[in-house]
């Protein structure tokens, strides 16, 4: 068969296979990738389907990881589209065709930088820099923060003790100097009763939508472009402290998590970043 009897051949059956998912009420976006998938498959083997191997085709995925560079959502996203090219042709030589595991989505975090941009943006706000400053370096959740009542900071010891957290387990966050002088300031600006460590203009315990508020208003005006969160910025704590070598059984306890295995995934322990450690400090032999 000719290069260009072959392509007349490969579209036909790419056009079949449209037809079929088409049928399957699958999205266009799906046909359309799925198509894209298949066509590149098929030109690269440079085979008639039924004359494809399952050899063939762990060779192909092979070419994909290492030639192409995919990355495992695109390699993952190939798979399931040429397994199912071969389920709808009636072959099983796809069956052992594994997909690669997708890399569990990482939360969003801030770099150092951004960080103090963000900080930066709220000094002029004793209250809200406050409350940003307790948020980047204690990591506490927007519950906790909202709760917390002045007698549960000890700022000479630097410590803020955390009252029916999640899972209704108590404990003590250490803040820096100056998350602490920060709260102080904050404190002495202040003319109501003082019961909680951060209240509305009516000395009413803050609520969770202003503390999102805060954050967000000010990420803006440090000009980050992220979706900047209280949540963002417990992540950003545990990324900084395990960037700088601090034991992950340590940051569970900062965090308060019950297993370590929530810290793992939560503190993004993944392929990239062992990767980059192994490439900073590993030489040829």
């Amino acid at each position: 068969m000719t290069d260009k009897n072959f392509k007349k051949y490969v579209e036909g059956e790419v056009e079949k296979y449209k037809n079929y998912l088409e049928g399957e009420k699958k999205s266009k976006n799906t046909v359309d990738q799925y198509s894209r998938i298949v066509r590149a498959m098929l030109i690269h083997i440079g085979k008639r389907v039924e004359d494809i191997t399952t050899g063939d085709l762990n060779k192909y995925k092979i070419y994909l990881s290492t030639k192409k560079r995919y990355s495992k959502n695109s390699l993952y996203l190939a798979i399931k589209a040429i397994s199912s090219f071969f389920r709808y042709k009636g072959l099983d030589i796809a069956k052992s065709l594994k997909p690669p595991k997708r890399p569990k989505s990482i939360p969003k975090y801030l770099t150092e930088e951004e960080v103090k941009k963000l900080l930066h943006a709220a000094q002029n706000n004793s209250r809200d820099y406050a409350i940003l400053s307790l948020l980047a370096y204690s990591g506490l959740r927007v519950s906790e923060l909202c709760n917390l009542r002045v007698e549960d900071v000890d700022l000479g010891e630097r410590v803020v003790y955390v009252n029916s957290g999640k899972g209704d387990k108590d404990r003590i966050v250490v803040i820096s100097e100056k998350a602490a002088e920060a709260i102080e300031n904050s404190l002495l600006t202040r003319e109501d009763d003082l019961i909680y460590l951060f209240a509305s203009k009516k000395g009413e315990k803050i609520s969770r939508v202003q503390v999102f508020r805060v954050v967000r208003k000010y990420a803006q005006m440090a000009g980050i472009k992220k979706n900047v969160t209280p949540h963002v910025l417990r992540h950003t704590l545990a990324t900084t402290l395990l960037k700088r070598g601090v034991d992950i059984r340590y940051i569970q306890q900062f965090l308060g998590h019950s297993s370590v295995a929530t810290t793992q995934i939560y503190t993004h322990v993944n392929d990239e970043m062992l990767k980059n450690v192994y490439d900073s400090v590993m030489q040829e032999y």
